[in-house]
């Protein structure tokens, strides 16, 4: 009886825990970490081998996406000297695009696959790499360097993040600031080596690619190894239509679309203004290093505070204070300024790709939909990113200077911190809440 009864109890709590709405819930009550599967750990060598395997990955990926603007100030100078810088920013522009749009894809194969998707990827990661340092043509960097690099890097860090995510709920804002500085330190690492090697050294631009694919592989390897799911897989439709009827979750989309319009300018574009003004080419590529240094504590600093005072909250005012420094940009003349304005602008804007993961987790009610949750948000606001690069690099073209790039860029990150604020009103918090 005593059996018989306690099983008709819990029968009965699951039906009520699958009635409940999670719109009528609070922030602690949506997270994801109540769907039958157990508390996250929240911390632990498991936990944090895999948010360690993750920052390999992005020290990797996002990493040498950050050091674009090495290659942009050396295409225009070398292989590509006969193109535009519209059309050689084409390149990073596209790479940036595919690895957010195509996570559209990756997202979902993590809950459907497990962390198996990443391991074929991390092969093809390297042998895009070794590619890229034997092309010698435009449509050969387009092919190895934007299309078949960004489409990799989309099955390795959106399984990345989603596996993280399981691990981690009231720290998972500090988590992934975590993660994603790995991609800090490699856009300090790789732009230093590369400068260096291309610029000073005998070495030569197809060893000094091959030396950094030299460098990642064994990150590689390890990020494969601890990389694991803590959920069991989801055996549903691969894409969910339900989050695009969320207003929250539209207007987040809106907010990063704007965002990646503008946050762009500094990576593709610093070192080669820095040049313009009269500074070494290999110094200037230097301040991407700076830049990037500087978002390793603009990320893990935020995240932090954002598990505090709510994803979303750190999110927008990281798209405005972001929109503000970028529209100084041209005000920028002397080395020193140069080094300063590094270090803000890589400060502020270092939240903004960890701060929407989190705030994108959020919206997920079953952890298991995680990545997709991630992917199909991010996928849909990196059309921007396919676009803002170029279009600088049109401005520049257009004017012969950098105040047109400032003021676009600037505004188009004003008006996504903005529409961040205003998602808020489509929270049970409101507006003024810590969400």
């Amino acid at each position: 009886m005593t059996t018989a009864g306690t099983g008709h109890e819990v029968s009965h709590e699951v039906e009520e825990q699958k009635s409940i709405n999670p719109a009528d819930l609070d922030e602690e009550t949506t997270t994801p970490n109540s769907s039958g599967f157990g508390e996250a750990p929240d911390g632990g060598l498991r936990a944090w081998l895999v948010a360690a395997g993750a920052a390999c990955i992005f020290f990797s990926c996002l990493g040498f996406s950050n050091a674009f603007g090495v290659f942009q100030e050396y295409y225009i100078t070398h292989q590509l000297h006969e193109e535009s810088p519209d059309r050689i920013a084409w390149i990073g522009s596209l790479s940036v695009f595919i690895q957010f749009a195509a996570g559209s894809i990756g997202g979902p194969l993590f809950d459907r696959l497990g962390a198996w998707v990443i391991r074929p990827a991390a092969v093809l990661y390297i042998f895009a790499l070794m590619m890229t340092s034997l092309s010698t043509e435009y449509w050969h960097f387009m092919l190895t360097q934007g299309i078949l690099m960004g489409i990799v890097m989309a099955f390795l860090q959106f399984p990345a993040f989603a596996a993280v995510s399981q691990y981690f709920d009231k720290r998972r804002a500090a988590a992934l600031g975590i993660v994603v500085s790995g991609s800090s330190i490699g856009g300090v690492v790789i732009p230093i080596a590369l400068a260096k090697m291309l610029n000073s050294s005998s070495l030569g631009f197809g060893w000094s690619v091959r030396v950094i694919g030299f460098l990642i592989t064994p990150l590689m390897a390890f990020a494969c190894v601890v990389i694991n799911a803590r959920l069991p897989p989801r055996q549903t439709h691969f894409f969910i239509s339900a989050p695009f009827k969320e207003a929250r979750y539209v207007l987040l989309i809106v907010s990063l679309f704007f965002m990646f319009l503008g946050m762009f300018a500094p990576l593709f574009f610093i070192p080669t203004y820095a040049v313009t003004r009269g500074m070494n080419a290999t110094l200037a590529s230097y301040l991407l290093a700076i830049l990037n240094a500087a978002s390793t504590l603009g990320r893990i600093i935020p995240g932090i505070l954002a598990d505090k005072y709510g994803p979303l909250n750190i999110f927008a005012v990281a798209g405005v204070i972001t929109g503000v420094v970028i529209l100084c940009m041209d005000w920028v003349e002397t080395t020193a300024a140069f080094v300063i304005y590094s270090i803000v602008v890589g400060f502020f804007s270092g939240t903004i790709i960890s701060g929407a993961s989190a705030a994108f987790s959020r919206c997920a009610v079953d952890p298991r939909d995680l990545g997709t949750y991630m992917g199909m948000g991010m996928a849909v606001a990196s059309l921007a990113a396919l676009i803002g690069p170029p279009v600088n690099g049109v401005l520049v073209h257009r004017y012969g200077g950098f105040l047109q790039v400032s003021i676009f860029s600037g505004i188009m990150c004003l008006v996504g911190g903005f529409a961040a604020l205003v998602s808020k009103m489509a929270t049970p918090q409101g507006i003024l809440g810590k969400i």
